[in-house]
This record gives C-alpha cells, sequence and structure tokens, in this order.
C-alpha cells in the first residue's frame, strides 16, 4: 500500500513539474505577443499620424489651386 502510494505521488510531482514547464513557456509566448502588439498598434498610430499630415498637406494644395467648394 505504501509503494502504491509512493508511485502515485511521484506521478503526480512529475504531472505538476510539467505542468509548470509549460505555464512557462506559456508565459514567454504571451509576452512575446504582448510585446509584438504594442509595436503594431505603434506602427498604426505612426501611420495615422502620417495619413493626418498628408491630409493637411492635400487641403492646403487644393485650397491654393481653389479646387475645394
Amino acid at each position: 500500500m505504501e509503494n502504491l502510494l509512493l508511485e502515485h505521488m511521484k506521478a503526480i510531482r512529475s504531472d505538476v513539474a510539467d505542468i509548470k514547464r509549460d505555464v512557462r513557456d506559456i508565459k514567454v509566448r504571451i509576452t512575446s505577443l504582448e510585446e509584438r502588439m504594442v509595436q503594431l498598434y505603434g506602427d498604426v498610430f505612426h501611420h495615422g499620424v502620417r495619413l493626418d499630415e498628408l491630409n493637411a498637406r492635400i487641403d492646403r494644395i487644393e485650397r491654393r489651386l481653389e479646387l475645394q467648394d
């Protein structure tokens, strides 16, 4: 009976160690995804600013050429 209990405890310890490794791997992957998302948000923001600048330039050109209503 004692040996059976020890075997079960060893199996549980091994399973817990596997779960800990998996959780560590998942944390690393999630951190990587979060960092990439921050980069993407920065890129989207930068492109939005550039589009706003281009729209302002187009508006000025249209006014100078009297193309606006």
